[in-house]
Order: C-alpha cells, then sequence, then structure tokens
C-alpha cells in the first residue's frame, strides 16, 4: 500500500466541509481515506511551510508537439510540466502533425496519453487538416474519445460549413471551439490597432476582426442551438456580445488568455517576439473589461493558452517570428496574483466539468486530484522556472504571488 501524507495543509475547496480549514490529509492507493486534525505516518510525508491545498488545476488550451513537433515538446515532459505546474487535467489542442483529424489519430494519441500519469482530454480538428473547407470525422472523433472540435486559432470563414458544423454536431451532443478572427478584416497584420501600435510603426489587427467574427457566431448558434465554446476573447466589446446571447439562454462558453489580463500592447515597444501572441494583447480599457468580466462570470474560464514554439521560429525579428507563449509553469502565480487565491483556484479547477470531465471533493473517500502550493511566496519568474522544453514564456522577468509545489494525481505525486 503506498500512502501520502499532507501536513497542516489549508484545504480550498467551496464544495468540501473542510474548506478554508486546516488539516492533515492521508492519500492511499490514490483515494483520499482520513482527513484529520492529526494524522502520525505515511509512506512519503509532504510537510511544506504555508502549504494549501485545492481540486487538481485544469486548463482548456494546452498545446504540445507530439507528434510532429518534438522539437517543441515532447508529451513525457509536457505531461512533467504540467503535473509540477498543478495541473492534473487540460485539453491537448489538435495542432499536431498531423493534425488531430481522423478516429485513428484521436485513438493513438489517446493511447500514448494513456501511458502518463494524468488526465488529459483530446481535442479534435474541425475541419480536415485545418483546411476550413471539408468537415473532419467529427462523430468518429467524439466516439475515439475527442471532447470537442477546434481548427486551433483559426477561424472558420465559411459560414454555412460553421452551421452545418453546428447542426451536425447536436445530434451527438458535441461542442464546437470558434476562435474569434475575421481574416478578411485582420489580414496580415500582427498585433492590436491602437494608438500606441500606430505610434511605433506596427500594422494593427482592429478589435472589430474579433467581433464580427464572434457576433456572426452567435447569430448561428441562436439559429442552430448546439453548442459553441469561444477560445481566447480579448475585446471589451466581445465581452458585451457574449453577455447577450447568455441572457438569451445560448449554450454558450467562452475563455480570456492570461496575457490579455496581465499584459497590454505597450510590451511591445521593444519589439520582443516573446510578446507575440493571437489574438494580440490590447489595450488597458480591454484588459480591465476583461477582468471584470472574469470577476462576474461572464468569462467562464482563464487559460495559461501553453503554446510551445522553439527559438528556430520564435527568436526572430517581430514580424517574422511565430506567435505563441508558454503558460504552464506561471499560470497558478499569474492567476493568483491576478485575482487572489480562492477565485484563482476556483478558476484553475472549476471549469473541467464544463467538458464532462470528473471532478472529485476533498473529502475522505474521493479520488486524489490535488493541487499543492503556497500562495503567498513573492518572487521574479526566471528561465530557471520553466520545466517547458520551448522556452517562450512573456512572464520571464515579472513579479508574481504564489509558487506551485507539485499535485497529486491518483497515487502519483510531482513535486517541485
Amino acid at each position: 500500500m503506498s500512502s501520502i501524507l499532507l501536513k497542516s495543509a489549508k484545504i480550498l475547496d467551496t464544495e468540501s466541509s473542510h474548506h478554508l480549514q486546516t488539516k492533515d490529509i492521508l492519500v492511499e492507493n490514490g483515494e483520499i481515506t482520513k482527513i484529520e486534525d492529526s494524522i502520525e505516518s505515511a509512506d512519503k510525508i509532504i510537510n511544506r511551510e504555508n502549504l494549501h491545498v485545492s481540486n487538481g488545476f485544469f486548463d482548456s488550451s494546452v498545446s504540445f508537439g507530439e507528434p510532429g513537433f518534438e522539437e517543441r515538446e515532447t508529451l513525457a515532459n509536457g505531461v512533467t510540466t504540467a503535473r509540477r505546474s498543478g495541473f492534473t487535467s487540460f485539453l491537448l489542442n489538435p495542432n499536431l502533425n498531423p493534425v488531430t483529424d481522423t478516429n485513428s489519430a484521436v485513438k493513438f494519441l489517446q493511447q500514448q496519453i494513456d501511458t502518463q500519469l494524468i488526465n488529459i482530454k483530446p481535442l479534435g480538428a474541425l475541419t480536415k487538416s485545418f483546411d476550413g473547407k471539408n468537415l473532419a470525422e467529427l462523430y468518429d472523433m467524439k466516439m475515439a474519445g475527442a471532447v470537442g472540435f477546434y481548427d486551433f486559432k483559426k477561424p472558420i470563414a465559411d459560414a454555412n460549413l460553421f452551421k452545418i458544423a453546428l447542426q451536425y454536431v447536436k445530434s451527438f451532443d458535441g461542442l464546437l471551439f470558434s476562435f474569434p478572427q475575421d481574416k478578411s478584416i485582420a489580414g496580415k497584420a500582427q498585433v492590436n490597432e491602437d494608438e500606441f501600435t500606430t505610434y511605433i510603426g506596427l500594422k494593427g489587427i482592429p478589435n472589430l476582426a474579433e467581433e464580427l467574427q464572434i457576433a456572426r457566431d452567435l447569430y448561428i448558434l441562436e439559429y442552430t442551438g448546439g453548442k459553441l465554446h469561444i477560445p481566447n476573447v480579448s475585446t471589451k466589446a466581445s465581452v458585451q456580445l457574449i453577455k447577450k446571447a447568455k441572457a438569451k439562454g445560448l449554450n454558450l462558453t467562452c475563455s480570456v488568455a492570461l496575457p490579455h489580463l496581465f499584459f497590454t500592447s505597450n510590451k511591445l515597444e521593444t519589439f520582443d517576439s516573446k510578446y507575440k501572441i493571437l489574438p494580440p494583447l490590447r489595450t488597458k480599457e480591454d484588459s480591465k473589461a476583461l477582468t471584470k468580466a472574469v470577476k462576474d462570470r461572464i468569462i467562464d474560464m482563464v487559460t495559461c493558452d501553453h503554446e510551445p514554439m522553439d527559438e528556430e521560429h520564435k527568436e526572430l525579428e517581430f514580424e517574422n517570428a511565430s506567435y505563441g507563449s508558454i503558460g504552464l509553469e506561471s499560470a497558478f502565480s499569474v492567476m493568483n496574483t491576478l485575482f487572489g487565491i480562492e477565485k484563482a483556484s476556483e478558476l484553475l479547477s472549476k471549469p473541467k466539468t464544463n467538458f464532462g470531465l470528473k471532478t472529485s471533493k476533498i473529502e475522505v473517500n474521493q479520488r486524489a486530484d490535488l493541487s499543492l502550493f503556497d500562495p503567498n511566496s513573492e518572487y521574479i519568474f526566471q528561465k530557471q522556472h520553466l520545466i517547458s522544453k520551448s522556452k517562450n514564456s512573456m512572464f520571464i522577468g515579472e513579479s508574481l504571488k504564489g509558487k506551485v509545489f507539485g499535485s497529486i494525481y491518483n497515487d502519483s505525486f510531482y513535486e517541485n
């Protein structure tokens, strides 16, 4: 029998009768068997200063590189990165090579995932090879385990195709993701269109490009019914569109990426490619509106939008560099810095139920699915804190609050 004992852990779980209490927690063979004021012995004892524990962290947008882009990230190292960063479950984007767009591709990926000590659910592509023209094997991928369908950060330009896809997936309770950008408006611009980016001479993407796509998608969703998730919402007006759609009772969720809450386009002053992401960093006004929408629960979830990119594609002049930033290692600290520990732990654990992932309370006889951390530790986030194979983090050099000690999932423990 393997056992893990957490000593003097403050519990953060609003569904638990022990919420905000400091207790000893015993995990045996992947199950919580005791929660008491004092427990004496176990095979492994974790006794950390200011130890806090919550439900295992979850993220709705994580990219790795295997298969096809192993130079960016492998599955094994990606899982280690996630687990040591407190994550016990997440959705894996289909932007691999080959693209995850068939039943066999999902099955292959799931077989590789099942060898890891983590709960990963794959997303399938919405169209074949992300071509935006031909629907992929949606039903077959759903049967193989895909929890949703998403052409990763590639908008669906064809409105009729999007309508047909929403109608089709209703028959098997499928979930569509739609990236909010109208390419005909965005053109080849790579940053936000605002006073600052105009001043430094960069051609910008107007907010209209996002808002027009969202408005179109919401009109179609109202017409067809079905389920829709809008990832990476990034403008003030987008929030208002989503708020009105939810008031109508549409089956709709959305997310915002942490960089859009923490940074603004002013960071582009040095033309540093680590700040090149999609959607682009927006204005302070947008960032404030997004943060308020998270607090008001108009935005359902916050994602670290973890997107590894190798130096060959990232360490280039700004206009030639690839989009993307990694975020798993810094996610808890950034969220804790922005929202405080109770809201951060809620945002990091509760959204998994939106995608049909099981959650367990911090109670006796429940499966162990736990994240361990100190919410008060302050530090400067540095390259040395990165576990990912790729190092393209825009949070390097930022003052953050809160450090993760590790995670327990079933009977496995990953420790920092």
